[in-house]
């Protein structure tokens, strides 16, 4: 949401692909959290490590959006962290 700066999204998929939703307690347990859902609540769309400066990990293509001008806003949120990162 801070990177898009929306509630609510859409994205371009090109896959099959999926995350296994019984599986989905396990994965909590984990550490990882379900931050992005598919319009109708079902699929998973976005898994974040909280306590990872940066760890975010999407089914769907950002490339696909994205422009030499006008990056994808994962793109530039990850360039963002890399340089504060990078500066302490």
């Amino acid at each position: 949401r801070e990177l898009y700066g929306a509630e609510t999204i859409e994205e371009r998929h090109r896959h099959r692909y999926e995350v296994n939703n019984i599986l989905l307690p396990q994965i909590e347990k984990a550490g990882l959290k379900v931050t992005g859902l598919s319009a109708d609540k079902k699929l998973v769309e976005i898994i974040e490590v909280p306590n990872h400066p940066w760890f975010v990990a999407c089914q769907f293509h950002p490339e696909f959006t994205s422009t030499p001008r006008d990056g994808h806003p994962l793109f530039a949120g990850f360039i963002k962290a890399a340089k504060d990162y990078q500066q302490g």
